[in-house]
């Protein structure tokens, strides 16, 4: 059976996070409660610090407070790509002031995650336009569970849901950029867009790609490892040499770091999906080890093999009983 004490190891930042308009509740039966410091860094959003990376003249990647915010400043206004958990929403805002004295007012949702949405509320009240795809605002308006993680998320208020949606493709100017927002067939969760930055050359890839790491799949949100595995094709075909992306979680990448997640994934791929299709139970296939010589390199940081196993066993037996 699954090992419950590595789950709530691995969830435990996340766990600890409390969600817009109620609390998230989280199921630790038959586990011993973890210590925060089990947590590995990547997710320790309550206690992390901001780190604020200048990537071109008038862009910064702020992370360690949820997944990574991208932050665009200009002359008058300033645009963000996520808003990070609930708790550090003035922690961000304080962040973001260190190098623009300007508003925010807009803030684009890359997914309906609470570690990328969890400022939106407390930003809109400072006046931020929030944009996202039609299901992040879908699943935002709604009780949500994601059962990997055993965790219940209530509805959010409403001023934390996107107020202008798309359902393929957006085009935003602001601050002497263009931005393509490209919404990607279920990946990680059914929400999932990327932000291309024209101009700068730069790519907010969101939780589709996990710099460094095996990524969390939402399978109970639509998610699956084939969607993944096409979501970094697409982030492949935008990029060159040169493109800087921003993955949802772990440090900046270039296509190089995209190409070896990619290509992990399609290895993992290949070696559970037939035993899917063959009948196996999730249990058996994990037993089977089938990431065995890659989790040295992979697993430890957010999911350990044994976990990603069972994500992705649990999205790809759920798409073939569609």
């Amino acid at each position: 059976m699954m090992n419950r004490r590595e789950l709530l190891k691995s969830f435990a930042g996340l766990a600890g996070s409390a969600a817009l308009g109620g609390a998230l509740t989280w199921d630790a039966r038959a586990a011993d409660a973890p210590t925060k410091s089990s947590v590995p860094p990547v997710i320790d959003f309550d206690h992390n610090k901001a780190e604020l990376q200048p990537i071109s003249k008038n862009l910064y990647l702020l992370a360690g407070l949820g997944g990574n915010i991208l932050v665009l400043t200009g002359s008058s206004e300033t645009l963000i790509v996520d808003s990070g958990v609930p708790p550090r929403s003035k922690d961000i805002a304080e962040a973001i002031a260190g190098v623009s004295p300007h508003p925010i007012t807009t803030l684009v949702n890359t997914h309906w995650h609470f570690d990328h949405t969890g400022g939106n509320a407390f930003l809109a009240g400072r006046g931020a336009h929030i944009i996202g795809h039609t299901n992040v605002r879908k699943r935002l308006s709604h009780p949500e569970v994601i059962e990997l993680m055993h965790a219940k998320f209530p509805a959010q208020p409403r001023a934390a849901w996107p107020v202008e949606t798309f359902t393929s493709t957006k085009t935003i100017r602001k601050n002497g950029e263009v931005l393509h927002l490209q919404y990607f067939a279920p990946a990680h969760t059914d929400s999932d867009s990327l932000v291309h930055f024209r101009h700068a050359n730069v790519i907010h890839a969101g939780d589709v790609f996990f710099n460094g790491f095996y990524p969390f799949i939402d399978y109970s949100s639509g998610g699956w490892i084939g969607g993944m595995i096409a979501g970094l094709d697409r982030v492949l075909a935008l990029a060159d040499a040169h493109t800087k992306i921003i993955p949802g979680h772990g440090p900046l990448a270039g296509r190089a770091e995209v190409q070896r997640s990619r290509d992990m994934l399609a290895t993992v791929r290949r070696r559970i999906e037939p035993m899917v299709h063959a009948g196996k139970t999730a249990d058996q296939v994990v037993a089977a080890k089938p990431t065995r010589d890659l989790d040295a390199k992979w697993g430890g940081v957010v999911l350990s093999g044994d976990l990603f196993t069972r994500d992705v066993y649990e999205g790809l037996k759920r798409l073939s009983s569609r």
